[in-house]
């Protein structure tokens, strides 16, 4: 398998436009609801399937009906499933999120089968034998940060697998645990927050290249409207953001991985695979959900 995505994999009710919650028991009429695979590892998966990258999740849901259909949709999408646990009687990882008109998207969250997640869940064949392993939301899978888990990231390396990680959380006491991970990993792909909130920096730059500093190739800061940021031992690249209709930000990180990783596997080099993450993120945002934007992706890989 190409890449393999391990980590966070929750069900997302999005609805939109919410300008407000309803007082009592009153109704808004809304445009769209829909409901998608969403999470630092499953919506990077189902972001990878999109534009053609052959790649496996590894994660834990409920036995429940959410983990039905997370599992379902995320198979459609093409994901390789088999390496995603069942938990019984635990509930699957799930978000309420009401889109504001600006795309903006407060959230309701229950953090489910994520946190227990463990190494004993993982088959560590195919971490072992990836091209790509993408760790999607450390900082809210506590049972990963095991010593053992960080043995397996290390012999992976040593195979010449590349070790690409997101987070999912702007929770500073989480931000401590993520931290550990950087010495394991190539690629470290922060939002801004993120990246600030670790590193104790004033600004983005800095953030980023305080983060380099502790093993990784290269850290890419997402920046949202202002499109991200490359640091690496040559230096810092800024590379703006595509000028789309926003509708939804939900999953524009996770394309932007998954547009990255690809690139990665396709050989490109570092800031060339950010402008394809750049690209696929902008045709997520112009949806709802972070599945949206996905028909005709693999035409982006194509031409990059």
């Amino acid at each position: 398998m190409a890449v393999i995505t391990v980590g966070v994999h929750i069900v997302d009710v999005l609805a939109r436009p919410v300008e407000s919650i309803p007082d009592g028991q009153d109704t808004h009429l809304l445009e769209q609801i829909r409901i998608t695979a969403a999470g630092a590892a499953a919506g990077t998966a189902v972001g990878l399937a999109g534009i053609g990258v052959p790649v496996a999740s590894l994660g834990a849901v409920g036995d429940d009906e959410l983990g039905d259909f997370l599992v379902m949709v995320m198979a459609r999408h093409g994901v390789d499933v088999g390496g995603i646990v069942r938990k019984k009687g635990e509930q699957t990882a799930a978000s309420i999120l009401p889109i504001r008109p600006d795309g903006g998207r407060p959230s309701f969250h229950v953090p489910g089968t994520n946190l227990g997640l463990s190494l004993a869940d993982l088959d560590r064949e195919r971490v072992t034998g990836a091209q790509v392993v993408h760790l999607g939301g450390m900082d809210a899978t506590w049972g990963l940060h095991d010593p053992d888990f960080f043995t397996l990231l290390a012999a992976a390396r040593e195979a010449g697998t590349i070790v690409t990680m997101d987070l999912l959380s702007n929770m500073p006491d989480l931000m401590r645990g993520a931290r550990s991970f950087l010495p394991y990993v190539d690629y470290f792909l922060p939002n801004e927050e993120q990246a600030l909130m670790m590193s104790g920096a004033a600004g983005a730059e800095e953030a980023a290249l305080a983060l380099l500093d502790e093993g990784p190739r290269a850290v890419l800061v997402t920046l949202g409207g202002e499109g991200s940021l490359v640091a690496t031992a040559s230096g810092v690249t800024r590379l703006p953001a595509l000028d789309v209709p926003v509708v939804d930000t939900t999953g524009c990180g996770d394309a932007y991985c998954a547009g990255f990783i690809a690139g990665l596997v396709d050989g490109l080099e570092v800031v060339d695979a950010a402008r394809l993450g750049t690209a696929l993120a902008a045709r997520v945002a112009g949806g709802l959900g972070s599945d949206a934007g996905l028909a005709g992706a693999r035409e982006l890989r194509a031409a990059g």
